[in-house]
């Protein structure tokens, strides 16, 4: 356990800078994230979907996201393998338990072999060792876009000594983070990394990884995870990722363990998840905050240019509750300001 320790005190300042962005954009998300609860709804079930594909194809699976909402709305997609089709439904209940109950789930050894249990639950080849560390020894690979193989990538931690590291990692995981004894983006960090390098299981290691990713930031109050998909950005810099891991973990185990590619990689993708997730809150993307009710007095007023909250009632037809709701969001996001008081009080876009 004490590598771990070693690593993170070789932490670069171009690591240490970029906590700071990912820090300064959660604030932003944080201070402007004041959402419809309908909207929140329709955002998770969208980020569902796409990380649901995005983590499968990394590891060689080939519904495309249309597939993937067909798939969970119990439309029949017969053209692809009857395994891409279990393995992302697996991901997609797995990650929708994730982001619904991470406040009730503790990080155990026994909550990561539950999850592999059911993130394999439905893939028929992998009945026998769900939810149990590999009995033998694995390698990764890399794949390409049909799912062949295209490269080994390294052999990981022996079977016989996978339980006893694994303990060890998530131990020091709860630890570290409960003590805050370093920041929890470089624990998290390097609990990704260290998972893929022992590899327990036969098979899932990388999806499993990126939920527990999931559970990890939520937990660490990163409360904007479920809005946009962590997945999408690491497929879209797939081979970036397989790099980053490999400069990473061909030093472990040695006298001069160096995390920093890793985590140039993992918080980069952080910071690209954040600032997504504050875009969101722009005006380009306001559409995106309202429900139907809300988001009809919104493109009034973009008409309007100007108006009272009777005038966006009677106008749009919609109740005077909702209008101050609108009113209230838009003031935050500084869309709109105020002109005048009282019964004389009109709204102009900004």
């Amino acid at each position: 356990m004490a590598n771990f320790d070693k690593r993170l005190k070789r932490i670069s300042s171009s690591v240490v800078a970029k906590i700071g962005q990912a820090e300064a954009f959660k604030g932003q998300w944080v201070a402007g994230a004041q959402l419809n609860p309908q909207v929140l709804s329709r955002l998770k079930k969208s980020v569902l979907v796409t990380s649901a594909g995005a983590s499968t194809r990394i590891e060689g699976a080939r519904l495309s996201d249309e597939d993937v909402e067909k798939l969970m709305r119990g439309i029949g997609i017969n053209k692809f393998r009857d395994r891409d089709k279990q393995e992302v439904q697996g991901y997609y209940e797995l990650l929708q338990n994730v982001f619904d109950n991470w406040r009730y789930i503790r990080f155990t050894e026994s909550t990561i072999k539950h999850f592999h249990k059911e993130l394999l639950k439905y893939v028929k080849k992998d009945e026998k060792h769900r939810g149990e560390y590999k009995f033998g020894d694995n390698r990764v690979e890399m794949k390409d876009v049909n799912g062949n193989v295209i490269a080994v990538m390294f052999n990981p931690t022996p079977a016989y000594l996978t339980p006893k590291e694994m303990q060890e990692l998530v131990d020091w995981t709860a630890t570290a983070l409960k003590e805050e004894k370093y920041h929890p983006l470089l624990v998290i960090g390097n609990f990704a990394v260290e998972f893929l390098n022992i590899h327990p299981f036969q098979d899932g290691n990388g999806r499993l990884s990126r939920i527990l990713t999931n559970l990890l930031l939520l937990k660490s109050g990163y409360a904007y995870v479920p809005y946009v998909s962590h997945e999408k950005l690491v497929e879209d810099n797939k081979t970036d990722y397989y790099l980053a891991l490999r400069k990473s973990q061909k030093t472990f185990k040695t006298a001069k363990e160096d995390i920093n590619p890793w985590m140039d990689f993992f918080l980069d993708v952080l910071k690209k998840q954040v600032q997504s997730a504050v875009e969101l809150l722009s005006a380009e993307n306001v559409e995106k905050l309202f429900s139907p009710a809300q988001l009809k007095v919104w493109e009034f007023i973009q008409k309007a240019g100007e108006a009272t909250p009777l005038e966006m009632s009677k106008k749009t037809g919609t109740p005077r509750p909702t209008v101050n709701q609108v009113i209230d969001k838009l003031l935050r996001l500084k869309k709109i300001e105020r002109i005048g008081l009282g019964r004389a009080t009109r709204y102009k876009k900004i």
